[in-house]
């Protein structure tokens, strides 16, 4: 496994393991003493008006699959960053670092080029008003 991905584990399994830490406890300190008002059904505060099955607004998916197209798309940027070193050296890394006089720009230049696509994409989605929610 390339050492480059370990500390991305790390935080992967700290992550993890704060989670099931945080329900073990409150599994264990919680008291459940259920009463015929915490039994009701809650919605953000308020008595449940209508069915359940209402229609949300298109726009609400748009904003949702949006959200999920930008956000992957970011995630590209974890195995770049990991890999820049090497992208950015026109001759293979002698001991961890690149000759001298050999750094290329491919490496940043790749990663303009994504963002540019992204800020295209973004703008587009402004101009077309998928962002607006009224």
């Amino acid at each position: 496994m390339d050492r480059n991905y370990i500390p991305v584990l790390f935080l992967l399994a700290i992550a993890v393991l704060t989670a099931v830490a945080i329900i073990g406890l409150s599994q264990l300190v919680m008291r459940i003493r259920p009463t015929p008002v915490k039994q009701q059904a809650y919605e953000s505060g308020m008595p449940p008006l209508g069915d359940a099955r209402e229609r949300f607004s298109v726009k609400f998916y748009m904003v949702a699959m949006l959200f999920i197209v930008f956000d992957i798309e970011t995630v590209f940027m974890i195995p770049w960053a990991a890999y820049y070193r090497q992208l950015s050296c026109a001759v293979p890394l002698v001991n961890g670092a690149c000759p001298a006089g050999q750094i290329s720009f491919f490496g940043l230049g790749e990663m303009l080029v994504f963002m540019a696509i992204l800020l295209a994409g973004f703008a587009y989605v402004w101009k077309k008003g998928a962002l607006q929610w009224d």
